[in-house]
């Protein structure tokens, strides 16, 4: 729909008068045509809050609790309406990673005013967007420390569910469920569960200091999943973040910014000096000989320079004394050898990011020592590992690392870290997070690998560190784990692979020569989690699509709808001795679509280009 129908649209609702409440106390927030509902009912016995979601004349989410409760005030009973206001919210924004670079934010906004008997006051403000439904808590007097929140979600029984344990550094793998078969246990935010009116996946928005970061806690014997906060007090001022709902179907789930759309905007104004790319990344290819060795990072910086990629992350070691693994160098700004590895990097075109332990981060002196020194050295990123925490304690430090990166022009890359909750629009010098069971890990299940762009890389970039080709552990086939240089967003796209791997695949070298790390847009053109996934990314005149699927060999027939006219398709997939690439002359528009053999645990990786008489590749 044109985005100045929906606005159109939206005003219309809002010049409405307010309907007056029914006798249930009941309101629905309703405005884009095909796009969810919400309901929202005050029990007249109670006076407890529940909010519902509905998709094209299906439930969404069952009614489900809301409320929060402080040391000196529940505003989850016992609450009188009072009032309601509606206003419409449009926002304009440029991005700097993730599945489209240019935003427009449309959401009506209704808010509603509650007090309790004692006269304390809650404000629940609902949006609604076309992707998804939000809401948060505003309360205007001080009551205290919140000391929990009713907060829950209620969703069919038989639903289907993909949700991962809850962990500090949220690195555990999803594994699917139902709704109801789940254990009874802590889950991760984002869980993404499948209803009769699509896809629903639960998120958050806008969490820093001001508050704590939640998990799901699934009461057994019920579609009920708790949401509950990492501290037993917090010291709010006034305002909880936003609890996402994205809903959809599946590819409206995938393809959503709504978590970056309800977050603040940029924080950063000049943004010029911050660049996506893809990254040589050496732990997985040399550990910690690499870490600690100028000439071995030299040889990286060539290798990664002949490519044309534009980063070389240093991880561990390099600031480390030699013969006491993990202890830092307390002369480290005087004898390390960083600075002559930036220089020799500038020389081939190379920039450098490094790696810092979070302790040597976690006071404002230890800030002021280290940011400006690699700043000066003309280091250009940090990746801060081991925050493993979502305690208001820890979030207030994001509050201050954030600003002072910035300052310094370092961008960031947050390993045994939170995920993206809003971070990339608030603080657009983040280019990537971990918060997954990743690339590093040896237990990895293409179930799993094939979930992740469907729960956590819809809410952010997820640095999985792909293509570590060299890992007997890796479940993925060569071909697969090449597409996920596409179908993982990441804006620093960490490439775990040794020199050597690469090497031995002159076609997987050839497709990373061209892929890029930032999108003008994405459009999922076919899948299922745990299934299989075939992501398409634009970058200008170019499409670039990945494909994986999990179990068995297939083949795999892709609409091409977003291509108008004819296009080259330059495929590379898994072959008998190696990956091969294909070509072919397709017209989406035109109803071609593409055919792919896959293997067991394969996948391919594509570069459609627009076909003209003499083109022979979409290589550049």
């Amino acid at each position: 729909m044109p985005l100045r129908l929906c606005v159109a649209l939206l005003l219309t609702f809002c010049l409405l008068p307010a309907l007056p409440a029914r006798a249930d106390q009941s309101w629905r927030i309703s405005g884009f045509p095909g796009g969810p509902a919400a309901q929202l009912a005050l029990d007249p016995g109670t006076g407890t809050l529940t909010l519902a979601a509905d998709r094209r004349g299906a439930q969404v989410l069952e009614p489900s609790p809301v409320g929060i409760v402080t040391e000196r005030a529940d505003l989850s009973q016992g609450l009188r309406f009072l009032h309601r206001r509606d206003r419409v919210v449009a926002e304009h924004y440029t991005a700097t990673v993730g599945k489209r670079l240019k935003r427009s934010a449309l959401m009506r906004e209704a808010t509603f005013a509650f007090e309790n008997a004692a006269g304390a006051r809650l404000d629940l403000v609902v949006r609604l967007a076309r992707d998804g439904v939000a809401y948060r808590y505003r309360w205007p007097d001080d009551h205290g420390p919140v000391l929990r929140e009713t907060s829950a979600f209620t969703l069919r029984q038989d639903a289907a569910a993909w949700l991962a344990r809850h962990r500090r550094d949220y690195e555990n793998p999803f594994v699917q469920y139902t709704a109801l078969s789940a254990p009874a246990a802590d889950f991760m935010v984002p869980a993404l569960f499948e209803t009769g009116g699509g896809y629903v996946l639960i998120s958050e928005s806008a969490l820093d200091g001001g508050y704590s970061g939640p998990r799901l806690a699934h009461e057994e014997g019920t579609g009920t999943y708790r949401l509950r906060l990492w501290d037993e007090q917090v010291q709010a001022a006034g305002e909880s973040p936003w609890r996402v709902l994205v809903i959809g179907d599946l590819a409206t789930v995938t393809e959503s910014t709504l978590v970056d759309d309800l977050a603040p905007g940029s924080r950063v104004r000049d943004t010029s000096w911050i660049r996506p790319g893809q990254v040589l990344w050496t732990w997985l290819a040399g550990g910690r000989e690499a870490g600690q060795s100028l000439e071995i990072q030299k040889g990286y910086v060539d290798y990664a320079a002949a490519r044309g990629w534009p980063y070389v992350a240093v991880d561990a070691g390099w600031y480390f004394l030699r013969d006491q693994w993990d202890v830092t160098d307390p002369d480290w700004p005087t004898t390390s050898w960083m600075p002559q590895l930036v220089e020799y990097g500038r020389g081939k075109g190379v920039e450098i990011l490094v790696w810092v332990h979070f302790r040597d981060l976690d006071t404002p002196e230890e800030r002021a020592l280290w940011l400006p020194t690699l700043n000066r050295w003309g280091v250009r990123g940090v990746k801060i590992d081991f925050m493993d925490a979502e305690s208001q304690e820890r979030l207030r430090w994001y509050d201050e690392i954030l600003p002072a990166t910035a300052a310094s022009r370092l961008l960031v890359n947050f390993h045994g870290s939170t995920v993206p909750k809003g971070i990339h629009r608030t603080w657009p010098h983040v280019m990537t997070m971990e918060g997954v069971h990743g690339g590093e890990k040896r237990t990895l299940t293409t179930a799993h690998v094939t979930t992740l762009p469907f729960t956590r890389n819809v809410i952010g970039s997820m640095d999985y560190t792909p293509m570590a080709f060299h890992r007997p552990s890796r479940p993925t086939s060569d071909a697969h784990e090449l597409g996920l240089a596409v179908t993982y967003e990441s804006g620093l796209q960490n490439l775990a692979g040794t020199v050597e791997s690469y090497r031995a695949r002159p076609e997987a070298e050839r497709f990373l020569e061209q892929v890029p790390t930032a999108w003008d847009e994405t459009r999922l053109l076919s899948g299922r989690p745990a299934d299989h996934v075939v992501l398409a990314r634009r970058s200008g005149d170019r499409w670039f699509v990945g494909a994986g699927v999990s179990g068995a060999a297939r083949t795999l027939d892709v609409p091409l709808s977003m291509l108008h006219g004819r296009w080259l398709v330059e495929v590379v997939r898994d072959g008998t001795d190696g990956l091969v690439r294909e070509s072919h002359v397709i017209d989406g528009r035109g109803g071609d679509r593409l055919q792919v053999p896959v293997t067991a645990e394969g996948g391919f990786a594509a570069i459609a280009c627009r076909w003209h008489a003499t083109i022979t590749t979409c290589d550049r």
